[in-house]
């Protein structure tokens, strides 16, 4: 018995619902019916059973037509590896006689050429002249295993006119085949060499010319490997290896096996006696050989083929026999199959049933509750990732456009503000404003807020509402001036403190839930996190430059002469920074290193710091650690790894003449080649106690003469430009 709720809609907005619980039941009694039974045979034999024989018979036809033509097209590849490799024996041969007859006719130097050896070595590995009296002479490369020839061999070699080819099988080491051609009966003279077997099979070729999944393999008349381009052993059955070695089969076909892989294989012989003295081997065996599954692939096409004809064959028996069934059957898979999309959040697929009973009210109150999930599901979506936007990001403007841009899609309504409060005044904020007519474009305007304005506020700190009246909060003008006439007000506080303003502005009066006024005050309060981790890391980093400028101070506190020096020396090298044209973090990093330069003076005795007269070696030498000093300071501290090159080569020279290491040019990091400038113009314009501030101009005019000797040039153009601005001309 199933219970089925029907939900009556109307035309815009479901506004009323009415539940009315029918008993529906599916009556499943056919299945047991004579009918249904001779329904289901008829189908089984009428359908599927011809289907299914025809499939077979067809499977294992296509299967048996596809081996014939596997081994056709082996046996075709097979017969031009034969003809090529015949041809290649003749071409080696033609080319022994070449340098045979070049060699009798004394043209030995041109055979001797580098060019002559360079074409020989394409197609063979070595060269030599076997004598009976001089022994062996290579011409090129080197012979093992040089075959001795009978003297029946040299009989048919000097008076038939004969090449001798020989196939050496070694079980330990790749085969060798020699080829020999007769030069002087009377000395007995034979032209002997090393063929390339990789030029006999593929034509010397550094890809393989086979067809791809196509293996080739070279037997002797032993049926041993030659050659092979397989990656692992051929296995040839016994029988088909016994026919091989007896020479009485010339050509055929065999199967095999490897590593559970079944291939198929076809041999042919390659016939060497008719041009050639021959020795261990009268002919050679040619194996081509292909897997089985490249060969039955179009096999899988088959069966899924077969897969969707016995489908279709079951569809539309189904469709004949059962088209009164179906009429129930298929609204139900369709609510099935809507549920299951909203188990997997897809809201917005409708289950479309025409049938005029109740399974039609079922579908439009499915309907009717996917669009309200899609519509709270949306909401929610949207909130969390307005919460993710404004947590992730640590800039106050960045958060302010997230709300602006999102906002609207949560909440609907024709504008939104946000009010931030000026941390440097508490009656002053800054309106920004966004709504369907500006776009993407935001307003900003500069309130100033009244005293019982912010009593409202503190007095309403979750929510408040205002209609439309003639006086307006100050922080609400810029929405009011766009014709809004309501609004929904979420104050933000951070440490109870009143930090900014959430807006939300309507041309008519909104219709708002209770839960829609907590999902506001929820996302305000999010954004007051986002503002209270802007406002943590504004306060850290203000404390954190404090911090840097308190130990700067601190630094040139060792020294009366030295006071201020430092803070004095930063500003001068970030206007040189921001002529160069650096970036924020490199300016950043230069303000840090300006600051800190001097730290390592903290180990210099103050005797040395104040002395009157000349540094003696030994003083000179403690002044100037102190450079290193710093930068072993700084070390543990991983925040100022950037800063450390410019604290460590602030006194590097830029023609090599600084210390501690004596970088020259642009080894010199850039920060620490501007430090140098700006470092040495406000030691020369400060008091020492050896000696008098310099006027400005002078020391500007003692940097500019020493650029690209102490200074870098590029620096000191930059400081020229900055004097310039000041009012120093050079």
């Amino acid at each position: 018995m199933l219970f089925v709720p029907t939900t009556v809609l109307t035309s815009d907005w479901p506004r009323s619902s009415e539940k009315n619980y029918k008993k529906v039941k599916i009556d499943t009694t056919f299945l047991r019916s004579k009918v249904a039974i001779r329904i289901f045979a008829l189908f089984i034999s009428c359908a599927l059973a011809p289907i299914i024989v025809l499939t077979i018979l067809s499977f294992f036809r296509v299967t048996s037509e596809l081996r014939t033509q596997s081994f056709e097209r082996l046996r075709e590849i097979n017969k031009s590896m034969e003809e090529g490799a015949t041809q290649r024996l003749l071409v080696l041969e033609t080319e022994m006689t070449v340098v045979a007859t070049n060699l009798r006719q004394g043209s030995a130097d041109s055979i001797l050429s580098q060019d002559s050896i360079a074409r020989l070595k394409e197609h063979f590995q070595s060269l030599v002249l076997i004598t009976d009296n001089e022994g062996t002479l290579p011409i090129f490369g080197q012979v093992q295993n040089i075959p001795e020839l009978t003297q029946n061999e040299k009989k048919d070699i000097f008076s038939k006119g004969k090449s001798f080819l020989s196939t050496e099988y070694h079980p330990d080491s790749p085969p060798s085949i020699f080829m020999g051609i007769g030069l002087d009966v009377g000395k007995q003279e034979i032209l002997l060499a090393e063929v390339d077997i990789h030029y006999i099979i593929l034509m010397g070729l550094d890809y393989n010319p086979l067809p791809p999944g196509i293996g080739l393999c070279l037997l002797n008349n032993e049926a041993n490997m030659l050659y092979s381009t397989l990656t692992f052993p051929l296995s040839i059955p016994d029988q088909i290896a016994q026919e091989m070695k007896s020479g009485r089969s010339q050509s055929g076909n065999f199967e095999w096996s490897h590593q559970k892989s079944d291939y198929l294989s076809n041999y042919r012989q390659i016939f060497l006696q008719s041009n050639h003295v021959t020795r261990n081997s009268n002919y050679w065996m040619s194996v081509v050989s292909q897997a089985k599954a490249e060969v039955f692939e179009p096999i899988i096409d088959f069966r899924q083929i077969f897969i969707l004809a016995v489908l279709l064959s079951l569809w539309v028996v189904l469709l004949l026999s059962y088209n009164q069934i179906r009429r129930t059957l298929v609204p139900l898979e369709r609510l099935k199959e809507g549920t299951q999309r909203i188990a997997r959040k897809e809201f917005s697929s409708r289950v479309m049933v025409k049938s005029r009973d109740e399974f039609g009210e079922v579908a439009e109150s499915f309907n009717s509750m996917a669009s309200q999930l899609a519509r709270h599901f949306n909401t929610l979506t949207t909130v969390a990732e307005i919460d993710r936007a404004v947590l992730s990001v640590l800039d106050r403007e960045k958060i302010v456009d997230t709300v602006l841009d999102r906002m609207r899609e949560v909440f609907p309504c024709n504008a939104v503000g946000v009010t931030v409060f000026d941390s440097t005044s508490k009656d002053k904020a800054q309106t920004y404003v966004r709504d369907s007519e500006l776009g993407q474009e935001r307003l900003m305007d500069t309130v100033e807020l009244k005293a019982q304005d912010v009593e409202s506020l503190y007095n309403n700190p979750k929510t408040l509402a205002l209609e439309a009246s003639d006086v307006w909060p100050s922080y609400l003008l810029p929405l009011a001036r766009r014709g809004n006439k309501s609004f929904l007000i979420l104050p933000i506080f951070i440490k109870k403190e009143l930090s900014g303003i959430v807006a939300l502005g309507y041309l008519q009066p909104p219709s708002l839930t209770q839960d829609d006024l907590e999902q506001a005050r929820q996302l305000a309060d999010q954004v007051a996190v986002a503002f209270s981790n802007v406002r943590l890391i504004e306060d850290l980093d203000r404390l954190n430059w404090g911090t840097l400028r308190a130990l700067a101070r601190a630094i040139d506190a060792k020294s009366p002469w030295t006071a201020g020096h430092s803070e004095r020396m930063t500003k001068l090298a970030l206007q040189i920074g921001e002529k160069i044209g650096l970036s924020q973090e490199e300016i950043d990093d230069l303000h840090r290193g300006g600051l800190l330069h001097d730290i390592g003076k903290i180990g210099v005795p103050p005797e040395i710091l104040d002395k009157a007269g000349k540094l003696t070696d030994e003083e000179r030498q403690t002044m100037n650690r102190h450079a290193a000093a710093g930068a072993r300071i700084l070390e543990p501290i991983a925040a100022y790894a950037k800063v450390i090159p410019l604290v460590l080569q602030h006194h590097e020279r830029f023609n090599g003449q600084g210390y501690p290491d004596g970088l020259a040019g642009e080894v010199i990091s850039l920060g620490a080649r501007i430090f140098g400038v700006a470092d040495t113009f406000e030691a020369l314009t400060s008091e020492r106690p050896y000696r008098k501030a310099l006027q400005h101009k002078i020391a500007a005019q003692y940097i500019k003469d020493r650029a690209g000797t102490d200074f870098d040039p590029k620096v000191v153009q930059a400081f020229i430009e900055v004097m310039a601005d000041e009012g120093i001309k050079l």
